[in-house]
This record gives C-alpha cells, structure tokens and sequence, in this order.
C-alpha cells in the first residue's frame, strides 16, 4: 500500500494570517511530503507494506516507526484545524471541565505544556479507555497511541510548524492555535472513540475505516 499526501479540508490560505500559506506550503506540502517519501521507501518490500499506517505506527520501531508517527501526527494536526471556528459542543465541554475543572483552565494547562516541551516534540489532548482526559507531551515522533490512549487534539511545537510565521515565538503561535481548533471534530472523535479504535486508511479524500482491500483495490 502505497501511502498518499491527504487533501486538506481547506485551501493553503484559509488559516492565514494565524498559520500562512507560505507555512502550509512548506509543513504540509514539503515536510509532510518528505514523511510520506521516506515511509514509502522504508516499507517497500517489508511485510509493513501491506499494512495500515497506524498498524506501522503501533508495531514498528527506529526510522520506520519515526517516518510513520510523523505522517500520522502532521495528517491529525491538519485535519484538526479550520479557518471557520464553531463554539465548543456541550458534550466536551462538559468533560474537559469534569477533568480540568473548566474549559479555561485546561486551555491554560495545555498552553503551559506545550510551551514548556523542550525540544521538538507535541502535545496531546489524550482519553484513556474510561473515556477520563488528560494532557501528554511526546518529544520529537511520539504518539500516545503508543500507550493505548486515544488523541483528541494535537498542537505540533518542533520549530518548522511556526518558525515562517512567528521566528522563535512558540508561545504566540500556540496562541494563534487556540483559534483554529475545529472543536466540532474534537467532538466527534470524543463522541466516537471507535473512530480511533480501527485505522483509518487514506487515500486523497478518500477514506475508509477498517481493512476493506477490496475498496482499495478500486483506487487509484
């Protein structure tokens, strides 16, 4: 299975001025890209080839484990974003205050975490399988699917996610994030933690949930 650039829900210069599209251009177009490559190669004539991404992410180790992470973690935090940001539904919010105390507070909480992670690395919005919330960090690749908690919200801090825009600002760019968090979709994987349970295998747009080869065998 040859893995593919997904398609962003939103034009390279919908999130500008908070994220450029100079910035797109290069995290998603170039370094994205460069996971994607580097994967491919690394799995070709491996028994990962035939795998799901998530399947490598959760098996592999070293460069094939890194490669993987790294297309997985940049798709979510893409994915996750919007130019058009609708209010937190109830249901998480009601959570996130349950587990934090308010909505404002883990705002804060997260903010500090994600200004505080030395180096390159993210930082997660993670529930555990009792459906509890908490916040991670993951220097450099890391995921916590590694650690059987399922992502809610990523922030990715390594330097070329805000370096065009922001020079060595982390702490403004993580401002800016908080504007482009598309809760709606936050919701739907709280609601709906089966969609993290099965790999979600991408082609394009395209997209199934689950193994169904004989879908992939129709695309191109």
């Amino acid at each position: 299975m040859k893995h593919l650039l997904p398609e962003l829900p939103y034009q390279l210069e919908a999130l500008a001025p908070k994220m450029s599209k100079e910035t797109l251009e290069y995290h998603y177009g170039k370094h994205l890209q460069t996971y994607i490559d580097n994967l491919n190669k690394l799995i070709a004539g491996t028994p990962y080839e035939e795998k799901t991404l998530e399947q490598i992410l959760l098996e592999a180790e070293g460069p094939m484990f890194n490669n993987a992470a790294q297309t997985w973690n940049h798709t979510f935090f893409f994915d996750t974003l919007t130019p058009q940001q609708p209010e937190i539904p109830q249901p998480l919010a009601d959570a996130l205050t349950r587990d934090f105390g308010s909505v404002e507070t883990f705002k804060e909480k997260f903010t500090q975490a994600a200004t505080t992670l030395f180096g390159s690395g993210w930082t997660w919005l993670v529930s555990d399988k009792d459906g509890h919330l908490s916040i991670v960090r993951e220097s450099n690749a890391g995921n916590p699917l590694k650690k059987g908690l399922k992502p809610l919200l990523v922030i990715d801090v390594w330097e070329h996610a805000y370096y065009i825009d922001y020079r060595n600002r982390r702490a403004a760019f993580i401002e800016a994030f908080w504007t482009l968090v598309d809760w709606q979709k936050e919701d739907k994987l709280f609601e709906n933690q089966q969609l993290l349970l099965m790999p979600v295998v991408r082609n394009g747009r395209k997209a199934t949930v689950g193994y169904q080869p004989d879908v992939w065998k129709t695309w191109e």
